[in-house]
């Protein structure tokens, strides 16, 4: 198994280390003779787990005292409806950034609680798909918030400024660059990230939210979504996700061993350029996105003939390969390479690429 790389876009891979750690203690955690799923969320040992991956969390991202952290259920697409149900009071208008697939949902189903200004910002010219700068974006001055996606898992854009708003709260959906790079928390209003990309298994979402947008909820804002009601039972008003949220405290412990956030990123860096530089110079490949706006972790290529994509798949996968075909809406391949993916995966890769297009052209 050791040849064989994943680059699904989520459920993602995790590291080995966390893997292999979680396999070892599956049936027997620390010896008490059970599973960590076994346990009760309320046990003292479980809520040492769940004390200890938030105070990882908090390390790694240097998240203020000011700001609660919540282990939500529901994933990232939960939170389409929970944070205008939250933050978004009956008669105020929010702004939502379109950049791609992913904000384009999350403003269609804000779009059932109130009055939301749709602002596509995503264009095209002879070099391909770009996004115009935060400050020319036009954003209503009294938003209740503004929200974007700083990487678009589906289209491949990411976006490395952080707005300016004026004071009006940003809301960001950091599903899949959460932990990838740096970032100061304290110029969000609140941060959600769906884990399973660089977080840990898919079911699980979370949340950091400065402490004054609490308590706006509306009445019929389910409780499972009410951010007050979260934080003032430490994300266990009823039974959370356990197990992936044991994942997630393996994955903040393994991120820190290798040095932290900033380190990752470097890792990020040197893999993101790999593939891209081979794209750039390929005839038989090629992808849209204006270097400016290019994710790191989710690189979308095209081939120049979609008649061999079928080739393409088939013959990565016999390489171990995996998860490569793009995604429905936009079609061609897709590489993503959260921080799980070592290096070695990407090389792989490329020099896959580098031999099918010498045997095809």
């Amino acid at each position: 198994m050791s040849g064989i790389f994943n680059f699904c876009a989520g459920p993602a891979m995790l590291p080995k280390p966390v893997m292999e750690k979680a396999q070892q203690e599956f049936i027997n955690w620390q010896g008490i003779g059970s599973s960590v799923m076994e346990l009760s969320h309320r046990s003292a040992d479980y809520m040492a787990v769940a004390k200890q991956a938030e105070a990882d969390l908090r390390d790694l991202m240097h998240i203020p005292e000011n700001y609660k952290v919540l282990f939500c259920h529901g994933g990232g697409r939960g939170q389409f409806s929970a944070v205008p149900l939250n933050l978004l009071p009956q008669g105020k208008s929010a702004d939502y950034i379109i950049t791609g697939s992913w904000s384009k949902g999350a403003a269609a189903e804000a779009k059932n609680f109130g009055n939301i200004n749709t602002i596509n910002v995503v264009e095209s010219n002879e070099q391909g798909t770009f996004v115009t700068d935060s400050k020319d974006w036009p954003l209503t001055p009294d938003a209740a918030y503004v929200h974007y996606c700083p990487n678009e898992t589906v289209d491949g854009i990411e976006i490395h400024e952080i707005p300016q708003t004026n004071g009006v709260p940003i809301v960001a959906d950091m599903s899949s660059m959460i932990l990838s790079r740096e970032i100061d928390v304290s110029q969000f209003g609140l941060i959600y990230a769906g884990a399973q990309k660089n977080i840990g298994p898919s079911g699980l979402a979370i949340v950091i939210v400065r402490e004054d947008l609490l308590g706006n909820a509306r009445l019929e804002t389910p409780s499972i979504m009410n951010y007050q009601l979260m934080a003032d039972n430490d994300s266990m008003h009823n039974t959370p996700p356990t197990y992936a949220w044991y994942l997630a405290g393996l994955v903040f412990q393994w991120l820190k061993d290798l040095g932290g956030v900033e380190a990752i990123s470097q890792v990020n860096k040197e893999k993101a350029a790999l593939l891209y530089n081979y794209i750039d110079q390929s005839a038989l490949y090629n992808n849209p996105v204006v270097s400016a706006n290019r994710s790191a972790m989710n690189v979308p290529f095209w081939l120049a003939d979609d008649a061999l994509n079928a080739d393409f798949l088939a013959e990565a996968d016999q390489a171990g390969l995996k998860a490569l075909k793009g995604h429905r809406i936009v079609g061609g391949m897709r590489a993503s390479i959260y921080n799980a993916m070592p290096i070695e995966g990407v090389q792989k890769l490329v020099d896959f690429m580098k031999k099918f297009e010498e045997r095809v052209r």
